[in-house]
């Protein structure tokens, strides 16, 4: 499965494409963020990308859940978001 890392940095609507242009392709695909900037990118790109995808009769479904990493020899606490089109 695919995994987009976002960062706090990402442009939301370059990452909408991404996220678009591989949701046609496949039936899923995996949304990484580490903190809340990141996180509110995302899932701006994320509501852009619906507006891509509904036209074409699919919905996108977002499920949320966290991962433990380690970074630096320290744990720290990621969401990730999963999309699945219907």
């Amino acid at each position: 499965m695919e995994i987009i890392k976002v960062s706090s940095s990402s442009i939301p609507n370059h990452v909408a494409g991404a996220i678009a242009s591989l949701m046609r392709e496949q039936e899923s695909l995996m949304i990484q963020t580490i903190g809340a900037a990141a996180l509110n990118q995302a899932v701006k790109a994320i509501a852009i990308a619906r507006g891509y995808i509904v036209p074409t009769g699919k919905e996108l479904i977002c499920i949320p859940s966290f991962h433990d990493l380690m970074v630096d020899d320290k744990q720290i606490t990621a969401i990730r978001l999963l999309l699945e089109r219907k």
